[in-house]
């Protein structure tokens, strides 16, 4: 007899919102070198190694709280709202690292990284109202949203001919 019985939709909810953050691994890995150690950044600017834990713990957390709202609400039909922010924030989320990384569309990728931002706080309001918890969990990542939203406007700024549409124009 097993110590402890896992439930299927918690595993799938903590994994699920890895699996786009895995394939965006693979896009940052190519393009650190040259073109992102090229680029001028801020002091403040994490080191490249706490971005795979951070982003790794993040997106679990996400998708617990994701699995929170779900079994709270009774299924997908009745948390239809809170999880379509989420599945909504999840994609843009999911497709900024090609658009930044990827791209090297810096300011694309600034707007998109903006609507990222302010669509988590919206989740973090839908998810707080089926279940408190799932809210607050979300903090962390508005928090490191907010970071990275920075980080990515002054890498714009501080970088006016490494963005391709810059090049263009």
């Amino acid at each position: 007899m097993p110590l402890c019985k896992v439930s299927l939709p918690l595993v799938v909810g903590v994994v699920h919102p890895n699996i786009g953050g895995w394939l965006g691994a693979y896009c940052v890995k190519k393009n650190l070198h040259p073109w992102y150690s090229s680029l001028k950044k801020p002091s403040w600017t994490p080191p490249n190694w706490v971005f795979g834990p951070v982003w790794t713990t993040i997106y679990s957390t996400m998708g617990y709280s994701s699995y929170l709202v779900w079994r709270d609400a009774g299924g997908f039909k009745e948390a239809a709202l809170p999880l379509s922010i989420y599945g909504v924030n999840l994609i843009m989320n999911w497709a900024w690292t090609p658009i930044f990384f990827g791209g090297h569309h810096i300011k694309l990728a600034l707007y998109e990284i903006t609507l990222v931002w302010g669509t988590s706080a919206a989740m973090a309001i839908a998810f707080y109202q089926v279940n408190p918890l799932a809210g607050l969990l979300i903090i962390p990542y508005f928090a490191w949203g907010t970071l990275a939203t920075a980080l990515n406007y002054v890498i714009y700024r501080d970088n006016p001919q490494s963005s391709l549409e810059d090049k263009k124009e």
